[in-house]
């Protein structure tokens, strides 16, 4: 067997196992990267690995934004936050759309779920006293989450792909060779989502009671938070092509920082903060990469992109059409970061082959599989967490039932961004 094939069939055995073992994914990816490297296999060696295949400056960055996002999430500064917009509202259906509006603002920085799990317990608050259902609410609190993901280099792993595939600094998320980022995109897709949420709860038009606002601990994790997007801001002028891995450093750096200032914290008698640092999803991101390398390597991708060249000639718009709905279909169903992995190569190099804007088909593909995973309550890790806190409320919400809400949204927001994706960068 070539290496050519060793690759795909290792591959396709991840892929299938990430399907079947949603929860033990890092376990998943990094067994096919071991086996990738055994020596009757052969396909990569351990010091390629090292050197080539895992993307160290994007793994730091991830790793120091986790770090980062716990202590935000110790300072208390997003409840407080979510309590004072309430309480300025003038009913109850503003007042949960604004936390919604919130949660999807604090999702750009923090992980998808530790953002439900933080802003629901305000939204059933808020329900439970009107006596209203929480079902739209809590819903809306993971669509419009998942779909912010993607909007910068540090909201999670899609974006640390795209980034490591098409050297991305993080500026290039606003502001990509004279045109508008991703970013930009993200939030008019976010905005038309937004308005078809506000259909499922305008309704609610009591006057929402006053929430006893939590005090914040610390305006460090804040202001840590703060240097860190500075500094990742000016990172090209010293490392312009990406690969002397200053981001990296760079995070890593101001979560040590962080976590100084944390253990100092603690011994003057603040409480103890319950850490979640996710080193399982590192793992993940890391044996992603190098699944990733290992295609690459044995002409995978560029063998796919030579049977693709049949698109040679179709219309812009159609090619275009077909990478971001096809997306949306797969991601409804099956984990994007796979998905993400093995098409950014393709897409990338299809693009080049058919003269096509390369910009246009990769971010055409990230905002297809970032918001296609809105549509099921199985699409995103934030949407199973969603459903499950909603059962436990004792409001279980059926497949279809959460399709109601999942699959309009994700039509308005995929539409609003797809076109004006489309219409920039044709």
């Amino acid at each position: 067997m070539t290496d050519m094939w060793k690759a795909v069939a290792i591959f396709a055995a991840v892929y299938i196992g990430l399907i079947v073992f949603r929860r033990g994914r890092w376990l998943t990816a990094s067994l096919g990267v071991i086996v990738a490297m055994l020596p009757r296999v052969g396909v990569i060696t351990p010091a390629e690995v090292f050197r080539h295949g895992i993307q160290w400056n994007f793994i730091g960055i991830f790793a120091g934004s986790v770090i980062l996002a716990e202590l935000f999430v110790y300072s208390r500064m997003p409840e407080t936050i979510s309590d004072k917009l309430i309480n300025n509202s003038k009913n109850l259906a503003v007042a949960l759309m604004l936390v919604i509006c919130f949660a999807s603002f604090i999702s750009i920085f923090i992980d998808n779920v530790v953002t439900v799990l933080i802003v629901a317990p305000i939204a059933l608050l808020l329900t439970r006293k009107a006596g209203v259902s929480p079902v739209p609410v809590i819903i809306g609190l993971a669509v419009s989450s998942n779909v912010q993901g993607m909007a910068i280099l540090i909201g999670d792993i899609p974006s640390m792909l795209l980034a490591a595939q098409e050297r991305m600094a993080f500026l290039d998320f606003f502001w990509r060779d004279g045109k508008p980022g991703i970013f930009w995109f993200v939030q008019l897709g976010a905005v038309a989502g937004f308005a078809l949420l506000w259909h499922f709860i305008r309704e609610y038009r009591q006057k929402p009671e006053r929430m006893e606002v939590a005090d914040i601990r610390s305006w460090v994790p804040f202001w840590l938070i703060v240097v860190m997007v500075v500094l990742l801001a000016i990172s090209p002028e010293w490392d312009p092509e990406l690969r002397k891995g200053v981001g990296g450093i760079i995070c890593m750096l101001v979560a040590l920082a962080g976590v100084i200032w944390y253990g100092i914290s603690v011994r003057r008698g603040a409480d103890r903060h319950r850490w979640h640092l996710d080193w399982r999803t590192t793992v993940f991101l890391a044996s992603i990469f190098v699944l990733v390398y290992m295609l690459v390597k044995a002409g995978v991708v560029e063998s796919v992109v030579g049977r693709l060249s049949g698109l040679e000639g179709r219309n812009t718009f159609v090619v275009f059409s077909i990478i971001v709905w096809f997306s949306v279909m797969v991601s409804a169903f099956i984990d994007n970061v796979p998905y993400i992995a093995v098409m950014l190569p393709l897409v990338g190099n299809l693009a080049d082959t058919l003269d096509i804007s390369r910009t246009l088909l990769v971010l055409g593909l990230m905002i297809g599989s970032c918001m296609g995973g809105n549509i099921t309550p199985i699409g995103a890790a934030a949407n199973v967490a969603a459903t499950g806190i909603l059962e436990k409320e004792g409001n279980p919400v059926s497949f279809w039932g959460f399709m109601k809400i999942g699959l309009p949204f994700t039509l308005a927001a995929t539409s609003a961004a797809y076109l004006a994706l489309y219409f920039v960068y044709r």
